[in-house]
């Protein structure tokens, strides 16, 4: 019983950082991609020193806990953003094993991987607006080419669900946008478009209540603080991404369990 237990606990933290690996990389892609760096070529460095980081020091989350959050050549402070976006990757993966289950030799099954490949295009959207104000169009494309995937692999939403789903928020959120400047960014609606095509409408409407929900509890603190004025933008990507993640595994039965409570 005990063997079972510790081989249960290598093969988790072996999924882990799997996840965090794979977003330790996503990490390199939000900081090049905005500055117009090549993604694939180049060596991991500091980016205070230019040092070219040794294999220690890209361990994903060990490193920066044993490095203490600094470079070891020059002591520059390591944003914790590394250490945060690794720890969601190993986090994003397990969770979508756990929802849609493990293939052959323990890895994701084909659901879990889509979903763990969506979570990871949302997850590289978000921090790119939050730093930027801008959704990369390569984004969307790729939420969309998965949700023609997940026909064969979520054959559960059929055509029409996802074709509703592709209109049913994107359209009054353009509407609101030519309506009133500064509504909706052009990114965030084609992100909730190519999303809906992927989740279906029930999925999407609950993903953007969750999102207005979470913004709403990100201004009311930042406004009472003075930080924000009635009057100012910030990037909406980030919670739309938050509330998307959540309805990928969760809203259909949300939206499911509110319209039962209308009947």
């Amino acid at each position: 019983m005990a063997a079972i237990v510790f081989l249960e606990v290598c093969l988790g933290l072996f999924r882990f950082f799997a996840g965090a690996s794979i977003f330790s990389f996503l990490h390199v892609v939000t900081c090049r991609l905005p500055a117009g760096e090549p993604v694939v070529c180049g060596r991991s460095h500091c980016p205070e020193c230019g040092k070219i980081l040794t294999g220690f020091e890209l361990i994903p989350c060990l490193s920066y806990v044993l490095q203490k959050g600094k470079c070891r050549a020059c002591k520059a402070s390591i944003p914790p953003g590394y250490l945060i976006l690794e720890v969601w990757g190993g986090v994003c993966f397990l969770w979508s094993g756990a929802m849609f289950g493990w293939g052959s030799w323990g890895i994701l099954s084909w659901k879990a991987a889509a979903a763990f490949a969506y979570l990871s295009v949302l997850t590289v959207a978000a921090v790119i607006d939050w730093n930027t104000r801008i959704i990369y169009d390569r984004f969307h494309i790729m939420i969309f080419l998965l949700g023609v995937v997940s026909f064969w692999v979520f054959p559960e939403h059929g055509l029409w669900d996802r074709m509703i789903g592709a209109v049913i928020v994107s359209f009054p959120m353009l509407a609101l946008a030519l309506c009133i400047e500064g509504a909706f960014g052009g990114g965030d609606i084609k992100l909730m478009a190519c999303s809906g095509f992927l989740l279906g409408w029930k999925a999407v409407v609950c993903g953007m209540f969750l999102g207005l929900l979470a913004g709403g509890i990100y201004c009311i603190p930042m406004m009472a603080a003075g930080r924000l004025g009635r009057k100012d933008s910030f990037a909406f990507g980030p919670f739309l991404a938050f509330g998307l993640s959540l309805a990928f595994f969760y809203g259909d039965r949300i939206a499911d369990w509110y319209l039962a409570l209308l009947r």
